[in-house]
C-alpha cells in the first residue's frame, strides 16, 4: 500500500506543477495583452477612416482599410517637417548633455576635493526638483536671453535638466574603473583629457549606450518645454506638431494615430540598436 500511495503521490506533483506553471504563464500573458491593447488599437484605428469610425464606433471591426492616413499624416499634417525638428532638438542635447555629464562624472568619480561631495549631491537633488515647478523661471529666462521662440532654447534647456542624472550614473560607473590603468597613464604621460577621452570614455560605453537610449526617449517625445518655449509651428517638434491637429469641433483620429506611430520608429530603431549596450548597462554592477 506504500509503495501504491508514494507512487500516486509523485504522478499528482508535476500534474499540480504543470498547472501552477500553465496558470501562471496564462496571467502573464493576460497582463501583456492587457499592456498591448492601446497599441493594438492605435494600429488598427492608423488603418480605417474616420467615417467608419464615426458610423461603427471606435472599437467596432474595421469595414474599410486604408494606408491613405500615413500618406496625409506625412505631407499634409507635416509630420515629415516635425520630425526633422525633432531630430534637430534631440540630437545635439544628447551629444552636449552626454559629454559635459561624463567630463563632469570623471571628475568626481576620480579627483579628490573638499567640495566633491557637495557638488555630487548638487547633481542629486537637481534630479529631484520637478519640472513643472521651474516653467516660469525657465520661460523668463529664455526671454530675457533672446532664446525664446528658437531651437536653441530646447537644446539648452534639455541638456541643463538632463546633467543632473545623466552625472548620476556616469560617477558611480566611472568609481569602479580600476585606478591602476589611470596611474600607469599618467605615468606614460597621458594628460587627463586624453586619459579621460582615450581610456575612460571606452570603458564606459554600455553606461553611455544605455544613457543614451534613455535620454534620446526622454527628449524626442518632450511635450511639456516644446509648448511652453516655441510658438512659431515650423519649429516644433513632432509631440507638439501632432497636438496642432485636433481641433476644437473636428478630430481626424486615424491621420493623428498614424503620425503618432509614425513619430515612434526613430526611438524604435535607437532602441533596436543600442538594445545590447543598454541591457548592458542596466545590468552593470549585478554580479561580480
Amino acid at each position: 500500500m506504500s509503495v501504491i500511495s508514494s507512487a500516486s503521490s509523485q504522478n499528482r506533483v508535476p500534474s499540480l506543477g504543470w498547472l501552477k506553471s500553465g496558470g501562471k504563464y496564462t496571467l502573464l500573458t493576460l497582463f501583456a495583452l492587457l499592456w498591448l491593447l492601446p497599441v493594438i488599437a492605435a494600429v488598427v484605428t492608423s488603418f480605417r477612416t474616420m467615417d467608419d469610425i464615426t458610423t461603427h464606433g471606435f472599437w467596432s471591426i474595421p469595414q474599410t482599410v486604408t494606408t491613405q492616413n500615413f500618406v496625409k499624416a506625412w505631407v499634409n499634417a507635416r509630420v515629415n517637417k516635425y520630425l526633422l525638428n525633432s531630430f534637430i532638438i534631440t540630437i545635439p542635447s544628447l551629444f552636449g548633455m552626454l559629454f559635459l555629464s561624463s567630463m563632469g562624472a570623471y571628475a568626481l568619480a576620480r579627483f579628490k576635493f573638499k567640495a566633491n561631495l557637495p557638488l555630487y549631491f548638487m547633481f542629486v537633488a537637481g534630479t529631484m526638483l520637478p519640472f513643472q515647478i521651474l516653467m516660469l523661471p525657465v520661460f523668463r529666462l529664455t526671454n530675457a536671453l533672446g532664446l525664446y521662440d528658437s531651437y536653441g532654447a530646447l537644446i539648452l534647456i534639455h541638456t541643463a535638466f538632463q546633467l543632473g542624472f545623466c552625472t548620476f550614473v556616469l560617477r558611480n560607473f566611472m568609481r569602479t574603473v580600476p585606478g591602476d590603468i589611470l596611474d600607469a597613464a599618467r605615468v606614460d604621460g597621458c594628460s587627463e583629457f586624453r586619459i579621460y577621452w582615450q581610456i575612460v570614455l571606452p570603458l564606459t560605453l554600455p553606461a553611455l549606450a544605455a544613457l543614451a537610449t534613455l535620454e534620446f526617449t526622454w527628449v524626442f517625445n518632450d511635450y511639456l518645454w516644446a509648448i511652453i518655449l516655441l510658438r512659431a509651428d515650423t519649429l516644433r517638434p513632432v509631440t507638439a506638431g501632432l497636438a496642432t491637429l485636433r481641433g476644437q469641433y473636428n478630430t481626424d483620429w486615424p491621420v493623428i494615430t498614424a503620425g503618432a506611430l509614425l513619430a515612434t520608429i526613430p526611438t524604435l530603431v535607437v532602441f533596436v540598436f543600442l538594445q545590447r549596450y543598454f541591457i548592458q548597462g542596466l545590468t552593470l554592477g549585478s554580479s561580480k
